[in-house]
């Protein structure tokens, strides 16, 4: 009986395409589980076959398909967030307003509806409402500065947002004056809503 060729030995054609050859490999491997000689010559022949297709391909015999011999052409553009600009509005508009995430808009929003409620609780006092306030500027320039890492254009706007809020709040805080909240706790949670709109929709 004749030596049997590697392409022999794992029950292939010469011309059998890679993953053909892999393919038989692991069931002629499988077929002569714990038979130590053979499975060296099974590793011995898909080693032969792979030499030789080596050789194959330097001289030229084996035309390599395009997404092997090109695989970054392949590869699909990574699905990176980019905020869809505003159609139509002025370049500034465009950089300043953002499109924000869901997580972007709801992790704010949690922050300060449990500030707000914290600022209408009945027995909450001036020096508590303090707080609360110095807490929701706090987040306000936290998540304007995670979002561009401009520490100062977040300080900007989170102050221009504490403004508006304050000067908001007072208008209309005389409307509510002996009503259900106290002035100072509606102003508190106007600035809070304003701060929370500042946080999540601007950049």
């Amino acid at each position: 009986m004749s030596e049997q060729t590697p392409y022999q030995l794992l029950g292939v054609s010469e011309d059998a395409s890679f993953d053909e050859v892999q393919d038989a490999k692991g069931r002629v491997a499988q077929q002569y589980e714990g038979d130590k000689k053979r499975l060296e010559m099974i590793e011995a022949a898909y080693d032969a076959i792979l030499m030789d297709r080596l050789r194959q391909r330097q001289e030229g015999k084996i035309k390599v398909p395009e997404r092997i011999r090109f695989p970054e052409r392949n590869v699909a553009p990574s699905p990176n967030f980019t905020p869809t600009p505003i159609k139509g509005g002025p370049a500034w508009m465009q950089r300043l307003v953002d499109t924000p995430s869901r997580g972007d808009i709801l992790w704010p929003a949690g922050i300060y509806a449990v500030l707000g409620g914290l600022s209408i609780y009945p027995s909450t006092n001036d020096s508590l409402l303090q707080l609360t306030l110095a807490v929701g500027v706090g987040a306000c320039l936290y998540f304007l500065n995670r979002k561009e890492k401009k520490f100062g254009r977040a300080v900007l706007l989170t102050l221009g947002g504490l403004t508006f809020g304050l000067l908001l709040g007072g208008i209309f805080g005389s409307v509510v004056s002996g009503g259900v909240i106290s002035p100072e706790k509606f102003i508190t949670v106007l600035t809070f809503l304003i701060l929370w709109l500042v946080s999540s929709f601007l950049r």
